[in-house]
């Protein structure tokens, strides 16, 4: 089951309407947390929203995804748990 790409940093780009953080639209964010998405649907989603990211902001998603995936957690919200 792939995990929510969402690595709290949740800013919207006007001109998109994507998240700066993970690329998702509001849509895509409400149909990640419908359970009968499939998990086909969530991996070609990863794979477009990371697509959408560019530059710095695609390089600062894939690290902080990874580090989710690795602690099931993103990296700000362990930070915050640790203060």
């Amino acid at each position: 089951m792939p995990i929510s790409p969402c690595i709290s940093i949740c800013r919207w780009e006007p001109e998109t309407k994507t998240c700066t953080g993970c690329g998702r639209t509001v849509e895509e964010k409400s149909k990640w947390k419908d359970v009968a998405t499939t998990d086909e649907w969530k991996e070609n989603n990863l794979t477009e929203c990371s697509a959408r990211l560019t530059g710095q902001s695609r390089e600062r998603f894939m690290e902080s995804y990874e580090y989710k995936k690795q602690h099931g957690i993103s990296r700000i919200k362990a930070e915050r748990l640790k203060k």
